[in-house]
């Protein structure tokens, strides 16, 4: 656990009981502070009861007295589409609202090495963000960095929550990966090297438009002012970016781009420029965890990355050939007959999606659950790729009337839709899960989603 020392003696509200909401609390209330915490459901008021914390209703004004700050979880909105009653009650009393986010770079300004460290430096803070890709990204630095001997931890909206990682030493790399609702609210962000992968609508309603969601995703850029950066170049907001970071930053990287320093791909190699020079070439048909379109440009990233914290490409190459994947990410389940079976439940939107789909041909494609706005229409053009399509949950009736003519099955749950799709698939087609849509229809979670589909192939293979 990373102790939150700075609040020490002081009143802090905590709002919300999950994940983050309960690290945040353990890692004050470890560090000294005094807790008022408050969950909207039940659910979440037991869970922090449970854990040992003073569980008191910041709705009713009694409880402000002496609050010096509320941390909020990430999943509860502070501005649009509306602030949350407590949040708009700490803002109007000018009480700093922040996340767990802020507090742990917070507590990494006052860092200070232990007794037993020997190294003349701080950690190194490497921070991950776009639309799509992040976790792949994060998750193959990390990667990389250990297999070459680097001390690194992984965490933030992936696995490890941040403040439950362990306390770094001086020889310690810490890989974030952060999302916009992280990066939009924390008061603190100060990474060595953040990278940009991309932008594509998501969370429109949260941040307001396309515009607030890149302000999001940008404040790591600006409020942070890493003098190291990698920036996707294929999107305008990319471009735009890297253009404002054009003398501020040390050193940037450009995925995708064709002057200065690049790293980009060509059909499947990854190539490394430095002002129109040759430094590095990878064939990333050598990483079978890294098909598809998409996974070039997460190789890319991590690639870039690696190298502003000064690996090789050897170095580097050995890292993208051993890299597993992550789960419900284009994970490889079963081949049944002949019949291959892909669990891309973490394509929660459209554009996650068209990537999974340009990833296959003779596709039998399972979709649906809470849809986004837009729906499939983008998807369309990659018809021809797909032979026939099973939708499922929330978004079955509106995704039915985009597809309109093309080959569709109603299904309503996903085990349904496994079977439809199994008796009609041929010997090399593939099965794929991508949904296109939030989970939360009729599962807890894509990772629930994702394990759903993993259980029925598994026992269909027994």
């Amino acid at each position: 656990m990373i102790v939150v020392r700075t609040y020490e003696g002081q009143r802090v509200g905590v709002l919300g009981m999950g994940r983050s909401g309960l690290a945040a609390a353990g890692a004050l209330q470890a560090g000294g502070a005094e807790l008022v915490c408050w969950d909207d459901s039940p659910e979440g008021r037991t869970a922090g009861t449970d854990a040992g914390f003073s569980v008191r209703d910041l709705t009713r004004e009694r409880e402000w007295e002496g609050i010096a700050a509320l941390i909020v979880s990430p999943g509860i909105p502070h501005l649009y589409p509306a602030p949350h009653p407590v949040i708009e009650r700490a803002m109007m009393a000018g009480i700093p609202v922040d996340n767990d986010i802020g507090l742990f770079f917070r507590e990494m300004a006052a860092w200070e090495p232990g007794l037993d460290d020997v190294g003349d430096g701080d950690p190194s803070i490497v921070c991950v963000t776009g639309s799509n890709g992040k976790s792949t990204t994060s998750a193959l630095i990390h990667h990389i960095l250990n297999g070459a001997g680097r001390d690194a931890q992984l965490g933030g909206n992936i696995g490890v929550g941040v403040l439950d990682l362990d306390y770094p030493t001086s020889q310690d790399t810490i890989v974030l990966e952060l999302s916009s609702y992280q990066t939009d609210l924390a008061r603190n962000l100060a990474p060595d090297i953040a990278v940009f992968l991309n932008l594509s609508d998501d969370h429109l309603d949260r941040h307001a438009g396309r515009g607030g969601y890149f302000a999001a995703k940008s404040r790591l850029f600006e409020a942070g002012a890493p003098d190291r950066v990698v920036i996707g170049v294929e999107e305008p907001e990319g471009r735009y970016l890297a253009n404002r970071l054009e003398g501020a930053a040390e050193k940037i990287i450009r995925v995708g781009g064709r002057d200065g320093w690049t790293v980009s791909m060509k059909k499947s190699f990854l190539t490394e420029r430095q002002n129109g020079k040759q430094t590095g070439s990878f064939d990333l048909r050598n990483a079978p965890a890294l098909r598809g379109a998409h996974n070039g440009q997460n190789a890319c990233a991590a690639w870039a990355a690696c190298r502003l914290m000064g690996l090789g490409p050897k170095q580097i190459e050995a890292g993208l050939v051993s890299f597993a994947g992550l789960p419900h990410r284009l994970e490889w389940i079963a081949e049944i007959d002949g019949v291959t079976y892909v669990n891309d439940s973490k394509a929660t939107n459209a554009d996650a999606a068209e990537k999974a789909l340009l990833s296959y041909d003779n596709i039998h494609w399972i979709a649906g659950g809470r849809p986004k706005e837009g729906g499939i229409a983008p998807l369309l053009p990659l018809m021809d790729r797909v032979k026939n399509t099973y939708l499922i949950g929330e978004a079955q009736q509106s995704f039915a009337a985009q597809l309109g003519d093309i080959a569709h099955i109603l299904c309503d749950t996903l085990e349904n839709a496994i079977a439809k799709a199994a008796a009609a698939a041929q010997p090399g087609d593939t099965i794929l899960l991508a949904p296109a849509c939030a989970s939360f229809d009729q599962f807890a979670s894509f990772e629930a989603r994702g394990e759903a589909f993993r259980e029925v192939v598994t026992a269909m293979n027994v």
